[in-house]
């Protein structure tokens, strides 16, 4: 389900509007109707749909949450990353998503890490063993 059928087309509209937004770079928007402050767009891909490895999944999450800190935010939620018309692995992403986010557990009092994909979850779980 895209996020703005979600949060509502005011998301897109203004992520939109700051495009385009570089690999390794992040932009906020408003939240919609989301229960948050913001949403953080922190890109994979230079084009849609394109192939990328995991490294473009490393820029991404440090981006979002160096963001996140900017904004003095207490908590934050990262989904996977790359792994869907990406195609970067499942547990390539994991690792490189739960390394990023420990590397910023000080400065937030909660990260969540989630997903829509039963498999991405699972994977999550099992790196933070």
């Amino acid at each position: 389900m895209p996020l703005n059928s979600v949060g509502g087309i005011e998301i897109e509209k203004e992520a939109v509007s700051k495009a385009p937004i570089d690999v390794g770079k992040a932009i906020v928007t408003t939240a919609g109707t989301l229960p948050c402050k913001y949403v953080i767009h922190a890109p994979t891909m230079k084009q849609p749909a394109m192939r990328i490895g995991v490294e473009n999944v490393k820029l991404a999450t440090k981006a979002a949450f160096a963001l996140g800190v900017k904004l003095n935010l207490k908590s934050i939620a990262i989904p996977g990353m790359g792994t869907g018309v990406g195609g970067v692995p499942i547990n390539d992403a994991t690792r490189a998503i739960v390394k990023i986010a420990k590397e910023f557990e000080d400065k937030f009092e909660k990260i969540i890490l989630i997903d829509r994909n039963d498999e991405m979850i699972k994977s999550f779980h099992q790196f933070l063993k």
